[in-house]
């Protein structure tokens, strides 16, 4: 909806609403629900909406990054401490976990070596974070702001590859990542399916 009041609601004359609309249709988003998203952008009826992000600690050193969207911030607030109260966890302020975090994109390919990634990037003028082989698939990190940028110029010199990877996100510092047992784990997963019924939010 964002990506359509921004720009033209027409996925032929806006680029970055297409690119949404692909990576909707990727993860299995309805296509109804992506139709009336682009109406509303259409008939200007669509609320102002505010992308929030909320920080906090949950069971066992765990910590959460929620994303959300919404056209109330009050009521967002409140649905999210809800969730970390009702399940012991803690609602932080800003920037008390994403500081130990890296915000990244992030594109996997299968069919590309490290080598010749690092030419078609370095030809484009991409700045990459870093390269991981996994198998058959090759994983690139980069600047937040670069996804498409690292796609388009892998696409334009090796047209026909398979993306197996596509996102935005925050990963950990030096791969600091916990194991949850027993209570602790039944917390988290209650905290994440409590915010999984909420309507704003977008991501944990």
């Amino acid at each position: 909806l964002i990506a359509a009041k921004a720009g033209v609601p027409d996925s032929d004359m806006n680029l970055a609403l297409r690119r949404i609309i692909e990576k909707a249709k990727k993860d299995q988003v309805p296509a109804d629900i992506i139709k009336r998203a682009i109406d509303k952008a259409k008939s200007g009826t669509a609320a102002d909406l505010t992308e929030i992000t909320y920080e906090g600690f949950g069971p066992g050193a765990a910590t959460v990054i929620v994303k959300t969207l919404t056209d109330n911030t009050n009521r967002t607030f409140s649905e999210v401490r809800n969730c970390f109260t009702k399940s012991h966890c803690k609602l932080g302020v800003t920037g008390c976990v994403s500081h130990g975090y890296n915000y990244l994109a992030i594109l996997g390919v299968k069919g590309l070596s490290e080598d010749e990634a690092l030419e078609i990037l370095l030809m484009a003028e991409v700045d990459v974070k870093k390269l991981e082989t996994e198998g058959d698939e090759l994983v690139i990190y980069g600047e937040s702001t670069d996804l498409y940028k690292i796609k388009d110029a892998i696409e334009e010199a090796k047209p026909g590859l398979e993306y197996t990877t596509e996102e935005i996100t925050w990963l950990p510092d030096n791969d600091e990542y916990i194991t949850l047992e027993g209570e602790d784990k039944e917390m988290f997963d209650r905290l994440l399916s409590l915010l999984d019924e909420c309507d704003d939010v977008q991501d944990v």
